[in-house]
């Protein structure tokens, strides 16, 4: 609760304004029956008519102010709701970036969807009707109490003898309601999974024409999510058939206990008729307790996952006295290094690389040996579980991972493409690069032409993930990117393993000229795209077999020469 309470600091004038006018509201509520009972009782008998009609003009012209304050309360106040959402929401995807791609690898997509979305949905309802009813409903059911009990506080009792039923109960069904709106958030996670794996996937569910299965995977979901809504709407059920029976029962209590006493001449008829007024003023702030403990329980189940997801530490942070990686020549060892996912088989065991400044060297190897693992290791995308890599002699936890990023350009075979224009995907190498240098970098990674084909050019939308564009483009447009941000570490990853022989031969002329001047580490499968590396390094069965040039490696007759020729027969 505290930290729910934190995020009204920054909006504490609106917060106060809202409260005003709740007060106001509130208390223009509670005038009404006393006022009113006070014009019955003192002006009508003594025939005071001009005075009377005075005060119900003076009533009308409180409530057309208590319109105003109303108002106020449901824009200004749902505005507050708002911020705060948005605000806790920047803070969730704020922690978000921050956490390691352990934790991406453990969570589906559709989960985190829903936590950002949909569970802090309810949070605007309940930081603005929260506060402010519980306040309103507090201030009127005291001041209606305490007017009562100046009326006839024997009958004041009757009524209030109701309330610890109502609480107890109130409690009971609270408990239930939680935990059915738990689970209500846990399975709209659930469909939200589905769906989004549903509309990735779909080309692939059309392709296999398994459009069916993919129905049935979402229509379990969707009925688990039925059944959990179902238990919620029939806890709530229960709770509001208890509320409506409770309420009309206090009006009739009232009016009983009220009749038997104004038969014994302990009250008078006016003061019953301002009990009945308060008996209704007094329902509205019960009924806003009802519907609070609602907004509550849907509120505080949807923060109670975002603070889940808050304390979640990232498994990779900087040093407390990390230094920012400046002037970076591009000398890279790995010494002695050794790697496991969370302390399975390991999957990199003591290997030591030295990767001198401006040198190309290729590492290959068969699926599994732990290539594409080192290529993570180096932009600290996960820690070495023993040994260290350094650049330029500085172990990589002990420098930002901003600035070791920053000098590290990755192109991968999965080429992920924003839905957004040719452009601004080109952009997201360098984001306050000029179109003159996009276009420069465009040139250089030969996706030039192709572009100014497209039928907007560099304004052309790219679809998801770049579907309207052809595997090479997509790979080229990769390649841009790392020219325009200019890093002097390059990492390829894979990068053409993907693409036929053709567009693989051309894209090879861009990595060769990207590859110019930088350190450069390429992980392959296709012996062809390494033809230029200086030194080749076979890495198999979690460490490193073999290790020289490709004619040394030839010579040698082992695992290298075996790959060789192996693609070669294929080819």
């Amino acid at each position: 609760m505290p930290i729910f309470l934190s995020y009204y600091k920054p909006h504490l004038r609106l917060f106060l304004l809202d409260m005003a006018c709740a007060l106001g509201i509130a208390l223009v509520d509670l005038a009404f029956p006393w006022t009113t009972r006070q014009a019955l009782n003192q002006l009508l008998p003594k025939q005071l008519y001009l005075a009377f009609f005075g005060v119900m003009a003076v009533l009308l012209a409180a409530y057309g102010l208590r319109s105003g304050m109303n108002y106020v309360v449901t824009y200004y106040g749902h505005m507050m709701g708002v911020r705060i959402e948005a605000d806790i929401r920047e803070d969730l995807f704020r922690h978000m970036q921050d956490l390691s791609f352990s934790f991406y690898d453990h969570n589906r997509t559709g989960q985190l969807m829903s936590r950002v979305t949909n569970d802090l949905f309810e949070v605007t309802e309940l930081a603005h009707h929260g506060p402010e009813d519980l306040f309103i409903s507090v201030v009127t059911l005291i001041g209606a109490f305490t007017l009562m009990c100046t009326l006839q506080w024997k009958l004041a009792l009757v009524v209030f003898a109701v309330v610890p039923v109502f609480v107890l109960f109130t409690i009971f069904q609270r408990r239930r309601m939680m935990k059915a709106s738990a689970q209500v958030k846990q399975n709209m996670a659930g469909i939200n999974n589905e769906l989004e794996s549903a509309i990735s996937g779909m080309r692939t569910a059309k392709a296999f024409a398994n459009e069916g299965q993919e129905s049935r995977k979402f229509q379990r979901s969707n009925e688990s999510f039925k059944g959990a809504k179902r238990d919620y709407y029939k806890a709530m059920g229960i709770y509001n058939a208890g509320l409506e029976f409770a309420l009309p029962a206090m009006n009739v209590l009232t009016v009983a206990a009220g009749g038997y006493l104004i038969m014994k001449g302990e009250m008078a008829f006016e003061d019953l008729v301002a009990f009945v007024l308060y008996i209704s003023t007094f329902l509205t702030p019960v009924r806003k307790l009802a519907a609070f403990v609602e907004q509550f329980l849907n509120g505080m189940a949807g923060f109670k996952r975002f603070v889940e997801l808050m304390r979640v530490e990232p498994a990779i942070q900087d040093a407390p006295d990390a230094e920012v990686l400046d002037t970076v020549k591009g000398d890279i060892r790995v010494e002695d290094v050794s790697f496991s996912y969370e302390g399975t088989d390991q999957v990199l065991d003591h290997v030591t690389i030295h990767i001198p400044a401006g040198e190309t060297v290729a590492v290959v190897g068969p699926s599994g040996g732990g290539k594409s693992t080192l290529c993570q290791l180096i932009p600290r995308f996960y820690d070495v579980t023993s040994g260290r890599i350094l650049v330029d002699g500085k172990d990589v936890r002990s420098v930002t991972q901003r600035s070791l990023r920053h000098n590290i350009g990755i192109v991968q075979q999965d080429v992920f493409l924003f839905a957004g224009t040719v452009m601004d995907n080109i952009r997201y190498g360098r984001p306050d690069a000029s179109d003159a240098e996009i276009i420069a970098a465009a040139k250089r990674a030969e996706i030039y032409d192709d572009i100014i084909a497209m039928p907007e050019g560099f304004q052309t939308y790219v679809g998801e993930r770049g579907v309207m564009l052809s595997g090479g483009q997509k790979q080229r447009i990769s390649i841009a990117r790392i020219f325009l941000k200019n890093p002097p570490v390059l990492i390829l990853d894979e990068a053409t393993s993907a693409l036929d022989s053709v567009t693989e031969a051309r894209i090879q002329s861009a990595f060769d000229e990207l590859a110019k001047g930088r350190t450069t580490l390429i992980i392959a499968h296709r012996l062809s795209t390494i033809r230029n590396a200086s030194r080749i390094i076979v890495v198999d069965d979690n460490h490193i077999a073999e290790e020289g040039t490709h004619a040394e490696l030839l010579a040698k007759g082992g695992e290298y020469a075996a790959l060789y020729q192996a693609q070669k027969g294929i080819v």
